[in-house]
């Protein structure tokens, strides 16, 4: 699986990814911080990527788009820092790996997801 973290991730996550042995970028390092989210959701889905959020603007963008992919993990999180991000990030992707290849976006709260199948 390959990702693509948007600002409100931390660099660390990205870190974490790739020495779990995945593709994940983050846009500070391609100089893209200013992007618009519209830009990021076709970049991603380009480069066929997971898009990494803490935005909500990025379910209303697919919503209104009518768009199969990128699939898009939200975290709604009372802590968002990098440790608990990737701790729920772990299980999130054992628990739905088959569904982020088919197009999803996954709302991840401390206690549970909310998997929503695209198009929505």
């Amino acid at each position: 699986m390959k990702f693509l973290a948007d600002m409100g991730i931390s660099p660390r996550t990205v870190n974490y990814l790739k020495t779990k042995g995945y593709d994940a970028i983050h846009l500070v390092d391609q100089g893209l911080e200013k992007l618009e989210d519209s830009i990021i959701l076709e970049k991603a889905r380009q480069e066929n990527r997971i898009v990494l959020t803490v935005d909500l603007d990025f379910g209303y963008l697919l919503a209104i788009s009518g768009a199969l992919l990128p699939s898009v993990i939200l975290f709604r999180l009372g802590n968002e820092s990098y440790e608990i991000i990737n701790d729920r990030l772990d299980e999130v992707l054992v628990k739905y790996e088959e569904y982020l290849k088919i197009g999803v976006i996954i709302s991840v709260r401390d206690d549970s997801d909310k998997v929503r199948k695209l198009p929505i």
